[in-house]
């Protein structure tokens, strides 16, 4: 796995080469409600670390609510890999203690965003 910088944000990874030499998706930020989020590209789907976004975009929302919510709006998270959660890592999307990591979309997160904002104090 090799690391490039590039990007408007600082470092960027480029194209991710696992051990089986397959390269599907790259890394990058988002600015998503003023707040910088690391981001994978995979397949042509920018897919975030759930983590992060629980911990840095909703923090002051309760995660049972946020449950509630991803629920009703069938918002379905995947696990990633490990040459995802490694680069994740990289990126400081996740901690680097974190053994596991879900993503979820940016089509998802925009949509949980949406019908969170009520829900969040004022920026």
């Amino acid at each position: 796995m090799f690391l490039t910088c590039e990007g408007t944000l600082g470092v960027t990874p480029g194209a991710t080469t696992d051990y089986g030499g397959r390269a599907n998706f790259h890394a990058g930020y988002q600015r998503i409600e003023g707040i910088n989020l690391g981001y994978l590209q995979i397949d042509g789907t920018q897919m975030f670390a759930l983590a992060q976004v629980l911990s840095d975009l909703f923090k002051d929302i309760p995660r049972a609510t946020i449950s509630r919510k991803m629920e009703t709006l069938k918002i379905k998270s995947r696990r990633c890999d490990l040459a995802e959660l490694r680069t994740l890592k990289a990126i400081n999307s996740v901690p680097t203690r974190a053994v596991k990591c879900s993503l979820i979309s940016k089509a998802d997160l925009e949509a949980l965003c949406t019908s969170c904002k009520s829900l969040s104090p004022s920026r």
